[in-house]
C-alpha cells in the first residue's frame, strides 16, 4: 500500500490524500478453454473465474454469453470454434460442451490433432464417447490420440445431472488432475 498526499509534489492543491493498493498481476500459468456457453458451460466458467486460471470461452452465439464479463475470462464469439483450437497455448486444458454434437466432434478432432494440449474433456455419456471414437477413427485418428479423450467428464460419484453439479464435478476433476501433475513434478524435482 502506498499513501500519497495530494499536494504540490503531485500537481494538486486540495490537501487530501490517496491510498493505493498495488498488486502485481501475473499471467496465469494454468490455461483452460471452454467450448460452449450453454447451461453447463456458464456454470463451469463461473467456477473457473474464481480459480487461478485464465479462461478462454468460445461459442458461435454472442447471445449465449452472460451480459456481465467475468474476471480472468476471455470470451470469443467465433463462427469457426474448431478453428479457435489452433490459437490455444500448448498445455491448455480443454472442455467441450457446445450446443451441437457435430460441433463437439469438430472441436474434439481439432484438439486431438494438435497433440500438445492438456486435459481434453467432452460432456456426454459413454455412448457418446463410443460414437465419437468410431467417427474419429474413420477420420484417421489413431488409438493413442483418441485415448486422450475423457468422456464423460467429472469425477465419478460426484454431482448429478444439474448444470451446477456437472460443473462442480468437472472443476474438481481439473483440480485433481492439476494437483496430481504438480505432485509428480515435485517428486521429479526432489529425485533429480
Amino acid at each position: 500500500m502506498k499513501d500519497y498526499p495530494l499536494g504540490a509534489s503531485l500537481g494538486q492543491c486540495c490537501g487530501g490524500r490517496a491510498t493505493l493498493l498495488l498488486e502485481p498481476v501475473l499471467p496465469a500459468d494454468w490455461q483452460v478453454a471452454v467450448f460452449g456457453a450453454g447451461h453447463v458451460g456458464k456454470a463451469l466458467v463461473r467456477l473457473l473465474a474464481d480459480l487461478p486460471c485464465a479462461v478462454t470461452w468460445v461459442d458461435p452465439r454472442p447471445e449465449a454469453f452472460p451480459a456481465e464479463p467475468l474476471p480472468g475470462v476471455r470470451r470469443e464469439v467465433s463462427d469457426d470454434p474448431a478453428g479457435e483450437v489452433a490459437g490455444l497455448a500448448a498445455g491448455t486444458d480443454l472442455l467441450v460442451m457446445t450446443h451441437s454434437h457435430a460441433l463437439d466432434l469438430e472441436v474434439v478432432e481439432a484438439a486431438l490433432r494438435r497433440g500438445d494440449l492438456g486435459f481434453l474433456g467432452l460432456i456426454g455419456s459413454a455412448t457418446k464417447r463410443r460414437t465419437f471414437l468410431s467417427r474419429l477413427a474413420r477420420r484417421g485418428l489413431g488409438e493413442a490420440a483418441m485415448a486422450r479423450l475423457t468422456c464423460p467428464i467429472g469425477l465419478p460419484g460426484v454431482g448429478g445431472k444439474l448444470p451446477a453439479e456437472i460443473a462442480i464435478s468437472t472443476a474438481a476433476q481439473l483440480l485433481e488432475r492439476r494437483g496430481t501433475a504438480a505432485a509428480g513434478a515435485a517428486d521429479q524435482e526432489a529425485s533429480g
